[in-house]
């Protein structure tokens, strides 16, 4: 099952309690006060894992608490700090907070880890209450408690390549042939009901021994548009968010005689939702295929989608995936627009300080808030 948004609520732990103590020796006069502090509480990470593609872990799961710190023991004794949690997400998945729409984090790059929610410090014992007028002292802190937050998850998949077009245009039928990917394929409307991904190797390698891999680029296949899509109709928009971190679309029209739409308006009713999700995908560098070209006799309508694409100096390609006719050279026209598109940079400026579990003592502002100080 595929799923591509999630919301779950995150619980960082409660430090620790400081203790109240007095050390009571018997050859050791005047022990004083010897409470330790609490233990501070876990803080919980969201990291991005490149065998993940999906959010379905967090579509039954989405309540998660970190481990609280441990309260302070005599003999100045701290307790133990709670265990930190981290929250495996796929590569591309964007954190909001789903109370005030805050953009937390882009996890675009694998590996790349977040801090969330930061847990609590822990309260000090009384051994820090001790002045020379207040000698025994019966005051403690308790621990702070940890930060909690309800996030939105949405995963926008990394591809190189979109390819949109209305259902039944060929699209998974192409991404069979140049890739591994299996997506399901038949002879009705919206077959593809989630995005597929598939790897292409543009120069035909294999990578075996002493052989050179090529080029290669990562093709999302998406379910079929058709006209009315941004008001719902069909599958509607929902899955044409993960084509807004492609490089370049690959716009697929089936110009084969079993199909009665003329081309042209077809290629326009598409743009049009795209322009209606979002202006920044239509701007965006785009090669137009007619497919099916096996089961095309009537070429007319194939040249007259040919002329326009020259007017609107859209590049263009004919091709029959069942026969292979074209698909190389398409693959390799790909490859060449691609490297001539710069990969865009991830912008680090969205995302929290993450900090290493290990190390994470200043990642909070709560040693700036007055302490709650208790008298026993």
């Amino acid at each position: 099952m595929f799923v591509d948004e999630a919301k779950i609520f995150v619980k960082a732990g409660n430090g620790g309690n400081g203790c109240i103590a007095f050390r009571r020796e018997k050859y050791v006069p005047r022990g004083g006060p010897s409470g330790g502090d609490g233990g501070s509480g876990g803080s919980i990470y969201l990291e991005a894992n490149l065998n993940d593609n999906t959010l379905l872990r967090y579509r039954y799961n989405r309540e998660f608490k970190a481990d609280r710190g441990r309260h302070g023991e005599g003999s100045n004794c701290t307790g133990y700090s709670g265990e930190d949690m981290i929250l495996q997400v796929p590569v591309g998945t964007l954190v909001f907070d789903d109370h005030t729409g805050e953009t937390i984090a882009d996890l675009a790059t694998p590996g790349e880890r977040v801090l969330v929610v930061h847990g609590g410090r822990g309260g000090r014992g009384n051994q820090h209450f001790a002045k020379p007028w207040h000698q025994a002292p019966r005051e403690h802190e308790d621990g702070f408690p940890g930060e909690e937050r309800h996030l939105r998850l949405e995963l926008k998949l990394l591809a190189d390549v979109g390819l949109v077009g209305f259902p039944n245009a060929g699209k998974s039928t192409l991404i069979s042939v140049i890739s591994a990917a299996r997506p399901k394929i038949a002879n009705y409307p919206f077959t593809t009901l989630e995005p597929n991904l598939g790897v292409v190797n543009a120069d035909g390698g294999t990578g075996g021994h002493g052989t050179e891999l090529g080029r290669t680029f990562v093709v999302a296949d998406l379910p079929g548009l058709i006209e009315g899509a941004h008001e719902g109709a069909g599958l509607g928009i929902r899955f044409l968010r993960h084509v807004e971190r492609t490089r370049l679309l690959a716009h697929l029209i089936d110009t084969s005689d079993s199909n009665a739409d003329d081309p042209v308006p077809s290629f326009e009713v598409i743009n049009g939702e795209l322009a209606a999700f979002s202006a920044s995908l239509t701007e965006k560098p785009m090669i137009v295929v007619a497919t099916k070209l096996d089961a095309t006799t009537d070429r007319t309508r194939l040249e007259a989608l040919r002329d326009f694409c020259k007017q609107r100096r859209l590049e263009f390609h004919s091709i029959s995936a069942a026969t292979g006719d074209g698909v190389k050279d398409l693959v390799r026209s790909i490859a060449d627009a691609l490297d001539k598109i710069p990969r865009a940079v991830h912008d680090a400026s969205l995302d929290l300080p993450h900090p290493s579990p290990e190390n994470d003592e200043n990642a909070s502002g709560h040693d700036s808030l007055p302490a709650p100080v208790k008298k026993s």
